[in-house]
Parts: C-alpha cells; sequence; structure tokens
C-alpha cells in the first residue's frame, strides 16, 4: 500500500468529521441537521475502518494516535448516553484522556518543571550565600521565628482540624495554578515568571531551614501535600506554555488553529490542575501539619502518593478496548 497515497486520499474524510465532531462539542448534537447526523455515522465508520487499517500496517504512531482520539470522540456522539449517565463520559476522561494528554505534552510539563528547578537553585544558592536575600522574599516574622525560636511556622498558620484551612489552601493554590496558565497569553512570560518566582521563594526556605537544622521536619511538613501540589503547578505551567506557544510559535498552524489547538491540550491539563489542587489542600490542611503523624510516615505518604501520580499518567487503553470502540457497530 502506498501510504503517502492512501493518506491523502482519506485526508479530507478525517477532516470533515473533524469539523462536524467540532460543531457537535460545541453546540451539541441537536444542533446538526439529519443529513450531517447521517453524515457523522458514516464517516465514524470510514474512520474505524481507517483507524483498524493504521493499526495493522503500522502507519506512523502519530497518525495512528490521531485516529485513535478522532474516533473516541466520533463513539462518544454517535453513542450519546443520557444526561443521568454523563458521569461515565467524565469518568472516562479521566481515566484515559486525560493521562494521554499528560503523556503527550510531557516536554512542556519537563520544561516547566525545569523552569521552578532553576529557580529553586537560584533561590538556594543567593540565600546560602547572601543572608539578607533571604529578608527580601520571606516576610521578616517567619525569618524571625526560624532564626530566633528555632521553631518552623506552618504549626501557627495551620491547625490541622479547622475545614476553613483547606479551603483557603485550595483557594490559594488553584489561584496561583490558574495564573500560571493565564500568563500563557503574556507568550507565556508571565507563566514563567510565576513558576521561576515560586522556585524562589522555596529555594530561599528551604536555605533558612537547613540553616537552623529544621530541614527534616519542613521537608517532612512539605511532602504529603507537596508530591501533588507542585505536579500540579507543573501542569498548570505546561498549560500556559502550550498557550504561549500558540501565541508566538503556532507552527504549521494559522495563528487561531494553534490556539484552538494547543488551548485544548492546555484546558484538558486545567482539569488535572484543579482535582490535583483539591486533594493537596485537604492534605496540607488536615494531614501534613499533624503533630500526631510521625515524620518518616509523612515522608512515606508523600512517595506513595507521588508514585501513583506517576502510574496515573502512565494509563492506557488497552488494545482491546480500542479495538471494541473501532468496531462496534452503528445504527
Amino acid at each position: 500500500m502506498n501510504v503517502k497515497r492512501w493518506i491523502a486520499r482519506r485526508e479530507p474524510s478525517w477532516k470533515e468529521l473533524e469539523q462536524l465532531l467540532s460543531l457537535a462539542e460545541q453546540k451539541g448534537l441537536r444542533s446538526l441537521t439529519a443529513s450531517q447526523v447521517k453524515q457523522l455515522t458514516s464517516l465514524y465508520r470510514s474512520v474505524s475502518a481507517d483507524l483498524a487499517r493504521a493499526q495493522t500496517r503500522e502507519i506512523g504512531q502519530q497518525l495512528t494516535q490521531q485516529l485513535q482520539q478522532l474516533t473516541l470522540r466520533a463513539y462518544s456522539q454517535v453513542y450519546q448516553k443520557p444526561r443521568h449517565q454523563s458521569w461515565q463520559a467524565a469518568l472516562d476522561f479521566y481515566r484515559w484522556e486525560l493521562p494521554r494528554v499528560m503523556r503527550e505534552t510531557w516536554a512542556y510539563l519537563a520544561l516547566s518543571t525545569g523552569i521552578f528547578i532553576v529557580g529553586s537553585l537560584i533561590g538556594w544558592w543567593l540565600a546560602w550565600t547572601d543572608p539578607n536575600f533571604v529578608s527580601l522574599t520571606l516576610p521578616e516574622s517567619l525569618i524571625s521565628k526560624v532564626r530566633d525560636d528555632g521553631e518552623l511556622w506552618m504549626g501557627s498558620i495551620l491547625s490541622g482540624d479547622d475545614p476553613t484551612d483547606a479551603a483557603g489552601l485550595m483557594i490559594n493554590n488553584i489561584s496561583v495554578g490558574l495564573k500560571a496558565t493565564a500568563g500563557g497569553m503574556l507568550g507565556g512570560l508571565g507563566t514563567v515568571f510565576i513558576l521561576f518566582f515560586n522556585g524562589l521563594l522555596i529555594g530561599s526556605a528551604a536555605t533558612l531551614v537547613g540553616q537552623n537544622n529544621l530541614a527534616y521536619p519542613f521537608w517532612a511538613f512539605v511532602f504529603p501535600h507537596g508530591s501533588l501540589e507542585l505536579p500540579a503547578i507543573f501542569v498548570a505551567g505546561a498549560a500556559g506554555l502550550l498557550i504561549g506557544k500558540a501565541l508566538l510559535f503556532p507552527g504549521p498552524y494559522k495563528r487561531i488553529d494553534a490556539l484552538k489547538h494547543y488551548g485544548l491540550q492546555a484546558a484538558k491539563l486545567t482539569f488535572a490542575m484543579i482535582p490535583m489542587l483539591i486533594i493537596a489542600g485537604v492534605i496540607e490542611a488536615f494531614f501534613s501539619p499533624s503533630t500526631w503523624v510521625p515524620e518518616p510516615v509523612k515522608y512515606l505518604a508523600g512517595s506513595i502518593l507521588f508514585v501513583l501520580l506517576l502510574g496515573y499518567i502512565s494509563l492506557k487503553p488497552s488494545r482491546n478496548h480500542l479495538q471494541d470502540v473501532a468496531q462496534l457497530p452503528t445504527t
């Protein structure tokens, strides 16, 4: 089979299905005319066959993934469930679609993480070499509590049993995450600043507690919720960088099309960030500051949560699942 000729012949059908799906997803399936619905189901059958052929002939991983996504989207429209069953669609999104998007955008996640780490290292180095730098990044009351009293400041902020602590932390963390994402509208510069500045704060605080022999209890506090909170901020940063790329480097797309493409990925990443920050807020309010939990247990809990997060990102639909979706008969 001549692959290039086959792609050139089939690509118009893929684009037509993409247009119909975009319309159905934005305005609902009822917004389509009867002929458009009939055409959508017909195209779904043909693209399902194309997916099966691409998998059998091993016609490029990127093209196969695009056809998989197109087939799954078409399936969700053709076999729409009643509204009371919409929870199943949300479950499928978080179970299969979101991990796939996070894997596809790994380069932006890595860049977001790298910016934060660079900020942390610079903050640590500046605070270690210049004692006055800490006072530029952290409140004087916090510095005094650590240096003069030999205590961490978290206990005075969180009681570990007040529900309003969790709500306040969630709101604050989600606000930071959304700002990191929205910073992409400044060509990504706002996102870079927020990631770098927060890294600078962490590096400065780490130096302060390290110099006063409080590093072990400090990281015991940070680890349980930080194992989700920091990756969530990196996810938000990746979303902002995607938006910045669409604005500055649209590549083969028109800028408006690039914003649609990368903006959709960024929006999906936001659906990962918010639940992560909600869970992290609960942990930070009730588990991290608890004096009855031994510090080694806190380190262990943070490690387990991080491993579970990595396991979630690696989730992939089984080959049988994809084949079932592709080969289901239409009515």
